[in-house]
Parts: C-alpha cells; structure tokens; sequence
C-alpha cells in the first residue's frame, strides 16, 4: 500500500466507513442534536479488540484478514479524531504512519517485518495514552488468542 498525505487517509477513511446509503435511507431522520455519538470508549475497546485480531491473523499468516483488521483499526481512529477533538493530531500522525508500514508488511507477507511493526503499533498507542494521562492503559502483544469462534489460519490450511 503507497503512503498518502494524512488528510487524504482522513477523508478516504472517513468515507469508507460511512453507513450504506441503503442502510442510512431506512434509519428515522435525526436532528444533529438526536445522533448518536459512540463512546470514545467504546471505539478505542473496538480498536483493542482489532488491535488482537491483526496480531492472530498476522501472526497465522492469514494476510487478508490481517490488512482487513488493520483497516478496522485505522477507522476506529479515524472516527475518535473526528468525532473527540481533543485527541493530539501528532499521536494520529504518527500512528498513521506506523500503520502504512505495516500494511507494507501485510502486503510483502513479511512475517517478520509485521512482528516488528506491530510492536511500534502498540508503542505509538501506548505512548498515545500517556499523553491524554490514560498512561494507565497499557495494550501489549497478545499472548494468547480469546477468540475460539474464530479461525485466524489462512483458508485451506488447518
């Protein structure tokens, strides 16, 4: 995946995570004042939860899954600076960096490439936390996988 100018990931990520139109026409109309805003914690425990799932499929090699949960991850974070103000554009920034290497990584199948990026991912959070004094939210490499519903190996392969 090339690199793009952040804006750019802002609003191409923004868009893709957009309701269907489908879906959007059979909602009620709300006024600004009715939206429903998530959670800031709600979104960043969604990111988590993405956050172990590209470990497990990229630690499995299923490198589909992989760049499908790093997506996930870049519009959780998408949606918390657009939607939390507050959030510091450099920890964005910076974070948006380290995935785009990473997603290098899922796109060579470099295994051992993904294990180091994904360590800088989980720094950048972390170091992300400390500055908006969470410092006591600490995300680490998952050391086992909590999700038995689910098959992180690459199809075909047991």
């Amino acid at each position: 995946m090339k690199a793009m100018p952040f804006a750019a990931l802002l609003v191409a990520m923004s868009v893709a995570a957009t309701i269907p139109t489908s879906w959007a026409e059979s909602l009620p109309a709300a006024s600004n004042s009715e939206r429903y805003v998530p959670q800031l914690a709600n979104i960043m425990t969604a990111a988590q939860l993405q956050h172990l799932k590209l470990w497990s499929a990229g630690t499995a090699r299923n490198w589909p899954l992989a760049a499908y949960e790093l997506q996930q991850i870049k519009e959780s974070l998408v949606e918390a600076a657009l939607l939390y103000r507050g959030i510091p554009v450099s920890n964005i920034t910076t974070l948006a960096s380290t995935i785009s290497v990473i997603s290098e990584a899922i796109d060579r199948k470099d295994p051992d490439r993904f294990v180091k990026e994904f360590g800088e991912l989980t720094k950048g959070c972390n170091s992300c936390h400390q500055s908006m004094d969470h410092a006591f939210i600490v995300l680490r490499t998952p050391a086992e996988q909590p999700f038995s519903n689910q098959a992180f190996q690459p199809k075909g392969k047991p």
